[in-house]
């Protein structure tokens, strides 16, 4: 689970450009580094993918983007992602996938972090961007040979109602991480490209 991670310490870890099954093409959009949502520091090790909702219905994976770099200057709080899913099944990375993120508390330190656009208050996701969490997830899994049961959601580490459709409706997740392991067994390894 080390392996990827080992060779990309002099790197940032990107999958920009990376074609997922479903269409969609991860954009790398990384944050500047600050204290508040980009702090610098080396993932060590990938022992789970945690997913999150926005919490804030109907806005853009560019829009929570924005807000993470923001907070360099505003200083409200230290949060951010390494990837955001948004309303088009969109997928903009924020973090290099080997550097922390601060977004799973004390589990920041060894997990990969997804958050997720949802357009309403209950927190479903809609049809293109359920799909592209689900690729997304899976090829993450994938590539750090975890499984599904390595799928979590921030309420898993906290307690907090997040991603809140998926903590209130139980079958729901499990229904997810069901098609997230279907997907990831039905892939072939993966090898992330060496940055250029």
């Amino acid at each position: 689970k080390q392996s990827i991670l080992s060779r990309y310490q002099s790197e940032e870890l990107s999958l920009d450009g990376i074609t997922l099954d479903n269409g969609v093409t991860i954009e790398e959009q990384f944050l500047k580094k600050n204290p508040y949502s980009r702090p610098g520091t080396r993932l060590q090790v990938v022992q789970g993918i945690v997913i999150h909702y926005v919490g804030n219905p109907g806005t853009t994976a560019k829009a929570n983007r924005n807000y993470f770099e923001g907070l360099a200057n505003s200083h409200v709080t230290s949060a951010s992602s390494h990837f955001v899913v948004g309303l088009e099944g969109e997928i903009i990375q924020c973090v290099p996938i080997n550097e922390v993120a601060y977004a799973s508390n004390n589990r920041n330190s060894d997990t990969i972090s997804i958050e997720v656009c949802h357009p309403n208050a209950g927190g479903k996701f809609n049809k293109k961007t359920y799909r592209s969490v689900v690729e997304l997830t899976a090829y993450l899994c994938k590539a750090f040979e975890l499984t599904s049961q390595d799928v979590i959601r921030h309420y898993d580490v906290t307690g907090k109602k997040c991603p809140l459709y998926y903590v209130e409706n139980e079958s729901e997740w499990i229904n997810l991480k069901e098609k997230i392991q279907k997907k990831i067994d039905a892939m072939d390894d993966i090898e992330i490209p060496k940055q250029e």
